[in-house]
């Protein structure tokens, strides 16, 4: 037996279950620390400017929040983190550090609904005592709430200001999750209620009013997660629509949305703005023992806040962060990302997919200076800002008008639509075929020979740069609404209602 050569089979091997576990789940617990704290774990962030024909003027803003959240998973559900802070940046001069950022907090209020039984009055173990319809209703038990302030500077050195309803009170509430059609009616009974809780609001510095929904909401991303984990178990080069199984279908989320005034998101001396969203616990917490009563009150919390989860562009804590730094990136500042440099400019996941597929040779491009525009600056003439700051974030050029749904590109820029990936993200955009695709060169294919996008290489360093590679389940702009809140209406934990 030739002991060198099977341990270096089984390196391969290892490493490339490694890559494969978490090569294209988006941010379902992309990292070892936030898969511990699952109500801040984000795992989706969207920018775009909005497409509905009445809104074109505005920007969406979309972070969403606790995957895997399955529609049967009662009695509590999928509340928020009352300790937690969970923030979209924007910069908006290209230099790395936000200059706007919107915070959310949440707060559980218990009405503690008691029947009598007995003789005494007994709380009840449900987050729901009857049929709801209506925010704040007498029949739910659990009122979850929450403020949104708007910070102009350093999003720790600057006071931040309260974002309003148009009647001027700064407290929204939070739909119920999809518990089912008992609670809730058939549809479209939920979709009813959740509208109820799209809110107008005035934003200080803004001359029009935005919008603002945060509510469980059907999990927007599609990927064929099984297959990829078994190894990319599936014809990268088969057709996009492979029939293989979308894993998140079945899933819900939480989104954070926002509809803000385009004006109010640029500088004065750039249309492209860059985006991220991050959650953030106090350094200390313990568990308290025995809790105090109450709904989500097992800790106590102090001291500044500590930065859990980032996520700008998809998928970059999973195919482009080393496992050992993936906490590491978590908990840093995109300004910073200089430390991050190597997995960029020498990523693993192109060798990884060769080793499994011989046919589909690397790119010998390095440093892979596509993937530096791709990820840290912009593509140039299309969304990199003048005298950027190398860092990682969604980047959108808001002069570049949206397109309208029926018109969309799934495949965004690269499918000829310059509203779509990776000029900002939409939820109809197929960033796993398209990450893929620029993993493996397709940058260097679409700058031709003259690179024409500047990203610093050539077709013939790309040989597999025009294979057009999928997991084969299907992202489209057909799946979603054309209006905000964009995503769709989270799945019920029960159906056919019982009547009696």
């Amino acid at each position: 037996m030739n002991l060198p050569r099977l341990s270096f089979r089984v390196s391969v091997t290892l490493l490339c279950m490694a890559a494969a576990g978490g090569v294209l789940a988006s941010s379902h617990r992309e990292a070892p620390s936030i898969a511990g704290s699952p109500k801040l774990d984000g795992t989706d962030f969207y920018m775009f400017r909005s497409y509905d024909p009445a809104r074109t003027a505005y920007t969406t803003l979309i972070a969403d929040y606790q995957p895997f959240q399955a529609p049967t998973g009662g009695p509590n559900f999928f509340a928020m983190d009352p300790n937690g802070l969970y923030e979209i940046h924007i910069d908006n001069n290209g230099d790395g550090q936000e200059d706007i950022t919107f915070q959310f907090r949440f707060q559980n209020t218990l009405r503690d609904i008691a029947l009598p039984v007995g003789g005494k009055q007994v709380s009840i173990p449900l987050v729901q005592a009857g049929g709801i319809s209506a925010p704040n209703q007498a029949t739910s038990n659990l009122r979850e709430t929450y403020t949104v302030s708007v910070v102009r500077g350093p999003r720790r050195g600057s006071v931040g200001q309260a974002i309003t309803k148009t009647d001027g009170t700064a407290v929204f509430d939070k739909p119920t999750d999809n518990i089912g059609e008992k609670t809730f009616g058939p549809a479209p009974g939920y979709a009813n209620y959740a509208a109820q809780f799209v809110y107008d609001v005035n934003i200080p510095g803004c001359p029009l009013p935005g919008k603002v929904f945060v509510g469980q909401r059907k999990d927007p991303f599609v990927v064929a997660l099984g297959p990829i984990f078994d190894l990319i178990n599936l014809n990268p080069l088969g057709p996009t629509s492979g029939g293989n199984a979308d894993a998140l279908a079945n899933f819900n989320i939480t989104s954070l949305e926002m509809e803000v005034p385009t004006e109010c998101l640029t500088s004065a001396g750039s249309t492209i703005i860059g985006g991220w969203t991050t959650s953030s616990a106090r350094q200390g917490r313990l568990i308290a023992n025995p809790p105090k009563e109450g709904f989500d009150q097992a800790s106590l919390n102090g001291g500044p806040w500590a930065q859990v989860s980032r996520l700008g562009m998809p998928l970059v804590n999973e195919i482009v962060i080393g496992l050992k730094d993936k906490d590491r990136f978590n908990n840093s500042q995109p300004v910073g990302d200089a430390q991050f440099l190597t997995y960029v400019t020498n990523p693993t996941l192109p060798a990884l997919i060769q080793t499994l597929f011989p046919s589909a040779p690397a790119p010998t491009n390095f440093p892979r200076t596509d993937l530096v525009a791709a990820f840290l600056t912009g593509i140039a003439g299309l969304n990199q800002p003048a005298n950027v700051v190398p860092s990682e974030m969604l980047r959108l050029e808001t002069a570049i008008a949206p397109t309208p749904k029926a018109s969309q590109s799934n495949f965004g820029v690269a499918g000829g639509d310059l509203a779509g990936f990776p000029n900002g993200r939409r939820p109809g955009d197929d960033v796993v075929d398209i990450e893929l695709q620029v993993a493996m060169g397709a940058l260097c294919v679409l700058t031709g020979p003259n690179d024409k996008f500047k990203v610093g290489c050539k077709p013939s360093d790309a040989p597999a740069g025009a294979a057009p590679l999928t997991d084969g389940a299907l992202e489209s702009p057909a799946n979603f609404p054309a209006v905000f809140p964009y995503l769709n209406t989270p799945l019920p934990g029960a159906t056919n209602a019982a009547t009696h």
